[in-house]
């Protein structure tokens, strides 16, 4: 006689060691699945029961898959997310798209490329959501489960499809009329090591970013900056060059502004990196929803 068909109940658990086995942790997979973590735990302890077999190792820091556990995750993990993508597809038979499209990228192009576009967007379609992991990682979107990422052009993975969603831009160096009253503005980058810089730790890898120049001739090299301020976010740098502290390296639509009004100056500008605009990126394989494909027509950049 077959097993019989599994029931909504186990089906409903077998979601759940998904998202355990997948967080590696009963506190954030009940936070994304809306329940309790001693719920999650019951339900847990029920399947294991059920199948006599042991899913998940438990420690007091960690959650992880047994081989078991690991063994189921590869097998029927794809077959729920092609659950996910199919229900979400049902958006097709509506009047309009709905759903959540979940990205990654920096709070620069969050808000300075970004912001109008996804404003507009959001009042366009109100049954759409947005959520925006802001990070400055190499994040894995496959593996994080998020939808798409933002990165210039020149980073994106050639097993990706990219889709230009802003203009070229480049960086400038910048420091107050302040600053520069107290220290010799820098001849040429290797003059950096002199100065206090407002320096940017990666969030995947932990080390500090290494500026990028270039030459006449674009080459690109690097130079190891140091300085008092230290972050995950190229933001707080802008405000410090203003107050005066140190030197920041930002992209050029973050200055200008503050340039323009003589509260920053610029130095070093034929040095400054040329970078390809920014590109929403995503995975071949993945079958858009209506509301990912509604939301990378939004951004989609024209010149």
């Amino acid at each position: 006689m077959p097993p019989p068909l599994p029931s909504h109940g186990s089906m409903n658990d077998l979601a759940a060691f998904i998202a355990i086995a997948r967080e590696a942790s009963f506190t954030r997979a009940a936070n994304k699945l809306g329940v309790t973590p001693s719920a999650l735990s019951h339900t847990m302890r029920g399947l294991e029961e059920r199948l006599g077999i042991r899913l998940l190792t438990r420690t007091t820091r960690k959650v992880a898959p047994t081989a078991a556990g690991e063994r189921l995750l590869q097998s029927i993990g794809p077959l729920f997310d092609e659950i996910d993508v199919q229900v979400t597809a049902l958006g097709d038979l509506r009047d309009r798209p709905a759903g959540i499209v979940r990205l990654t990228c920096t709070d620069h192009a969050s808000q300075y490329v970004l912001h109008d576009r996804l404003m507009a967007f959001l009042r366009r379609y109100p049954d759409i959501k947005v959520e925006i992991c802001l990070d400055y990682g190499l994040t894995d979107i496959v593996g994080e489960r998020i939808d798409a990422g933002v990165r210039s052009g020149d980073m994106v993975s050639r097993d990706m499809i990219a889709s230009r969603i802003g203009p070229d831009w480049r960086f400038a160096l910048v420091g107050s009329p302040d600053y520069f009253s107290r220290h010799a503005p820098p001849e040429t980058p290797y003059d950096l090591a002199r100065h206090n810089c407002a320096c940017l730790r990666f969030t995947t890898g932990g080390g500090l970013w290494a500026w990028e120049f270039q030459d006449d001739q674009g080459k690109i090299f690097t130079v190891r900056v140091d300085g008092q301020l230290i972050c995950n976010s190229i933001m707080p740098g802008l405000q410090t060059a203003l107050d005066g502290l140190c030197l920041a390296y930002l992209p050029e639509d973050m200055a200008r502004p503050h340039i323009a009004s003589g509260a920053l100056i610029e130095v070093l500008e034929p040095w400054s990196l040329r970078c390809l605009g920014l590109h929403l990126f995503y995975p071949h394989r993945r079958q858009p929803t209506p509301a990912f494909t509604a939301l990378l027509e939004a951004l989609r950049y024209r010149e």
